[in-house]
């Protein structure tokens, strides 16, 4: 049997009808409670109007101003005003594609990834906000499936694949231009193993030289992390729900060099109350685990400020919470379903981007 992108797996199963019940969950019974943030009540949410009725998937905040989002059908939309006006628009030769992650350089400067088997994983770049766009990478390869990327700055990033023959064919670029395959400096992959282009957060970066990946649908869910800008890559197991086609991790962020958080489910099990996240106080080589969300499976999730408070906020296609202390806690965002991802530019300016082309502002 041919192998099933897990990207392609992730769209089936995220589209898929499931009810939804949740409730806030308990702190965890055991292990020293974190600092909470100074947040006391949620966020204000504000419905703003994206510009479109297409599913939004990729999302990037470059500041309280200037905001990035794509998804189907090749679209993407941009404001430069903190969402009180958007501009929508479709990539030319892209109608088809669905763009799963979008990395905001500046209010002109963007670049878009979308996914699928084959010469379907493209990474468009324009530098006039939208008005034109560059075809900067196609992948030729069959077998590969490129899900999200993440950018150090405006010329160096990467991009991450699933696993192809035992190996993944990771890009990078240094020059903001041009792409060349380092696969060869990660671990070997495990059968299967792959990532979820759910929310496009599949990958983070920090500082110049910092990257991860985190990974599903294998034996053992991962993360691959480099402290020398993709140089030389390393394994770490992490704790959550693992060991099926459709389980591992989907989403992770960081907030400082050392902190961070991750969180994931089964797309088989949508619904399910499992072990989904996680956090790190070692950059990553080492992972413990917090509340489950009250919601299901993560699509994507972030921190609120990422100049060192611990207040997350999660998303999936169930449900949406908040967190005041890293995943100890978790309190239910009402009324907030099909909502694939979130990115804060600061604590009073986070989105959150979804089905029908949806978009709503969030202020604490």
């Amino acid at each position: 049997m041919p192998r099933t992108p897990l990207g392609a797996l992730g769209a089936a199963a995220l589209l898929a009808t499931a009810a939804l019940a949740c409730s806030d969950a308990s702190a965890p019974a055991d292990g020293p409670a974190l600092a909470r943030s100074s947040f006391t009540d949620g966020p204000t949410v504000t419905p703003q109007n994206s510009g479109t009725t297409n599913r939004l998937i990729g999302l990037d905040a470059l500041n309280q101003r200037v905001v990035w989002a794509a998804g189907s059908a090749g679209t993407f939309t941009v404001t430069t005003d903190g969402g009180e006006t958007w501009r929508a628009g479709v990539v030319p030769g892209a109608e088809a594609l669905q763009f799963r992650d979008v990395e905001a350089i500046s209010a002109r400067e963007a670049y878009v990834l979308s996914i699928g088997p084959g010469t379907e994983s493209r990474i468009y770049h324009t530098t006039d906000g939208g008005a034109t766009w560059e075809l900067q990478f196609q992948n030729q390869n069959p077998a590969a499936f490129y899900d999200c990327f993440a950018f150090w700055n405006q010329k160096r990033g990467f991009a991450y694949s699933d696993a192809v023959a035992g190996r993944f064919p990771v890009i990078r670029t240094t020059d903001g231009e041009t792409w060349q395959d380092i696969g060869d400096n990660l671990p070997a992959a495990q059968p299967g193993e792959a990532g979820f282009a759910s929310s496009g957060t599949c990958t983070a970066t920090q500082g110049g030289q910092q990257g991860w990946i985190v990974t599903g649908g294998a034996a053992e869910a991962r993360v691959l992390a480099t402290t020398d800008g993709g140089d030389t890559w390393t394994s770490y197991a992490i704790p959550i729900v693992q060991g099926t086609a459709g389980a591992g991790g989907l989403s992770l962020d960081f907030r400082d060099a050392n902190r961070g958080i991750l969180g994931g489910g089964d797309l088989e099990r949508e619904s399910a109350v499992l072990p989904n996240v996680a956090r790190t106080s070692d950059g990553g080589q080492t992972w413990e685990l917090a509340t489950p969300t009250p919601f299901g499976a993560i699509f994507g999730l972030s921190y609120v400020n990422k100049a060192g408070l611990p207040a997350v906020v999660a998303t999936g296609r169930l449900g949406a919470a908040w967190s005041p202390d890293e995943g100890d806690t978790w309190h239910v965002l009402e009324g907030l379903t099909d909502y694939w991802a979130v990115d804060f530019a600061n604590q009073n300016a986070g989105w959150m981007v979804g089905g029908g082309g949806r978009i709503v502002k969030l202020e604490f």
